[in-house]
């Protein structure tokens, strides 16, 4: 399951802003975005993440990956 992958990560960014950034520097290899979040604020997101060849791994929600972050 990818979510205990979140548990084994050395680093987690959460937040749309604080993972955009991520993105954009080079720090981010994964990003998980929760199928039920707001598609006009993740898809800017989703699109850096393509330009720039980071894996996006969608979830059913956000109270899972949340769950996963320990938040």
């Amino acid at each position: 399951m990818p979510l205990e992958d979140i548990q084994k990560a050395k680093k987690i960014v959460v937040g749309t802003r604080q993972t955009t950034k991520a993105v954009e520097s080079g720090a981010a290899l994964v990003v998980y975005v929760a199928e039920d979040a707001d598609t006009k604020i993740v898809a800017p997101l989703v699109q850096s993440c393509e330009e720039k060849g980071v894996k996006v791994l969608r979830i059913a929600s956000m109270a899972e990956i949340g769950k996963a972050c320990n938040i």
